[in-house]
């Protein structure tokens, strides 16, 4: 299966956008070429920057700001670079010069996301299997690299109109139009791009981040959850909603629940062991986390093969957390009311009122996934995406403070 190109210069456009101000502050003020050096890689201009980086970062090799927008620079020159020998040394290049900088310790999202889409051989994937469309990007990518946007820009609407279902294409004609601050615009082509696939996280962050720049935080929060709804595995689609953390100068809400059993299927047999920490007179707690147990135990022994069976051996699954969670909330809602014990005291109170409104499968899904769990995403946002939706915007992103709200 071929990879799908993804455009590393909209990538670091975006996240040079939102970080300029920091970087720009870090900057020394004895220091006149690294000022300008940052200033051209601010202004898109990296290739322009590159040499100087590379001088910047001999001189002082442990400047991780430096290392990293050096490797950044090389990264966007590959775009310009026509002989596809020579443009995969230099992505290989620019992903060997973020590992420094990686080992130098920047954890930046732009760089870990880098060396994720980068492989260590620098290969290049393609935006398609028709030559001429794949042809029309590579070119429109070049020139939005070189800092021709009006002309990129042409390229990325010929690719488009040779294939209209080309989501790349609709998402980077957005970008230009973003770059030259016509948000609307921006914001057509992005919807475009999510009509083309609305399972691609890329195109709602990318909205988001236009929405963020020009300072309309509620509705680039909604962008952000839609791009978290459409990929919630995958660590880029947090990025634009962690920028949005960071300028409201919020945090997640997350409802946690400290798993109290641990259920183990070995040699075919289950085993159920309770957690230790527990009190022995917390007989509420006890009592339904024995019985979570039991229900997962259950679905190891034959529950699994019967409700699943055309898949070949057991996983943790969407249906049997989501019983199990039931089970475990109807024993203790049971036992405390007998007891006279206030559940939301208790460190199932979060669950308690995910439970009420209706929201368990999407926390499963959001909060407690592992491999199995995560297998069964995508047929339930196929049906439920929108309820997915109104879990984060109710539970888990906070509401946008009105005082920072855009007028």
């Amino acid at each position: 299966m071929k990879r799908r190109a993804i455009s590393f210069s909209k990538l670091l456009f975006f996240t040079i956008f939102l970080a300029a101000t920091s970087v720009a502050a870090e900057e020394p003020k004895s220091n006149p070429e690294r000022t300008h050096a940052f200033e051209l890689y601010q202004q898109g201009k990296m290739v322009e920057a590159m040499p100087l980086l590379e001088q910047l970062a001999a001189d002082n090799p442990k400047d991780i700001a430096v290392v990293e927008s050096w490797g950044v620079s090389i990264l966007s020159y590959s775009q310009t670079v026509t002989d596809p020998v020579l443009r995969q040394k230099a992505r290989a290049r620019a992903r060997s010069i973020l590992v420094e900088a990686a080992a130098l310790g920047d954890k930046s999202d732009l760089c870990e996301t880098l060396l994720r889409m980068i492989p260590e051989d620098g290969t290049f994937p393609t935006y398609s299997d028709k030559k001429d469309v794949d042809s029309a990007m590579q070119q429109a990518e070049s020139d939005f690299a070189r800092g021709d946007i009006e002309k990129a820009r042409q390229g990325y609407l010929r690719a488009y109109l040779l294939d209209s279902k080309q989501y790349y294409a609709a998402l980077f004609i957005g970008d230009t139009y973003f770059k030259q601050q016509q948000p609307v615009y921006a914001g057509q082509w992005f919807a475009n791009a999510i009509q083309i696939n609305p399972d691609v996280e890329t195109a709602y962050r990318y909205w988001g981040d236009a929405l963020l720049a020009h300072g309309d935080l509620e509705k680039a929060r909604g962008k952000y959850i839609d791009a978290i709804v459409a990929d919630p595995y995958n660590r880029t689609s947090w990025n634009g909603l962690n920028n949005w953390l960071t300028r409201t100068k919020l945090k997640l809400n997350w409802i946690r629940l400290k798993d109290r059993v641990a259920v183990e299927l070995k040699d075919g047999k289950t085993n159920v062991t309770l957690d230790s920490s527990l009190a022995q007179n917390d007989s509420v707690l006890m009592a339904s986390w024995l019985a979570y147990g039991m229900s997962r135990a259950s679905w190891a022994r034959d529950r699994f093969a019967k409700e699943y069976p055309s898949e070949p051996s057991y996983r943790h699954s969407l249906k049997e957390e989501t019983e199990s969670l039931h089970i475990l909330l109807e024993i203790a809602t049971r036992n405390a009311a007998k007891d006279k014990v206030d559940l939301a005291a208790t460190d199932l109170g979060g669950l308690v009122q995910v439970d009420k409104a209706g929201f368990l499968e999407p926390f499963v899904l959001l909060n407690r996934a592992d491999n199995g769990i995560a297998r069964d995403y995508e047929s339930y946002r196929a049906a439920n995406r929108e309820k997915i939706r109104q879990y984060m915007s109710q539970f888990v992103v906070p509401q946008t403070p009105p005082q920072t709200t855009a007028n």
